[in-house]
């Protein structure tokens, strides 16, 4: 028989910056299929680029302790990573 104590205690180790990262992408992702998977950008794509720019700053701002040297680097790594997807998507975009 396992404790109860073994239920009780919760999982602080995932980083927040790592939480910050997974939403980028799966927001860009989805936003580039809704708004954009045609050769025309939609208006729409880039206001939710803005308001997903607008909860990362939100979002850095509350946790400014958390953010070192790496997570910061890491961070402007998956910023890169989203351009390049974003032009990886366009590349095989079809005319609508």
């Amino acid at each position: 028989m396992l404790p109860e104590e073994v239920f009780k205690r919760r999982h602080f180790n995932t980083p927040e910056s790592f939480f910050l990262i997974t939403v980028n992408y799966v927001v860009v992702a989805i936003a580039f299929e809704l708004f954009a998977s045609c050769k025309q950008i939609n208006s729409l794509f880039w206001i939710s680029i803005a308001l997903l720019a607008l909860y990362n700053f939100y979002q850095i701002r509350r946790e400014r302790e958390e953010y070192n040297k790496v997570k910061i680097i890491a961070y402007i790594i998956s910023l890169l990573g989203l351009v390049f997807m974003f032009f990886a998507f366009r590349s095989g975009s079809k005319p609508c």
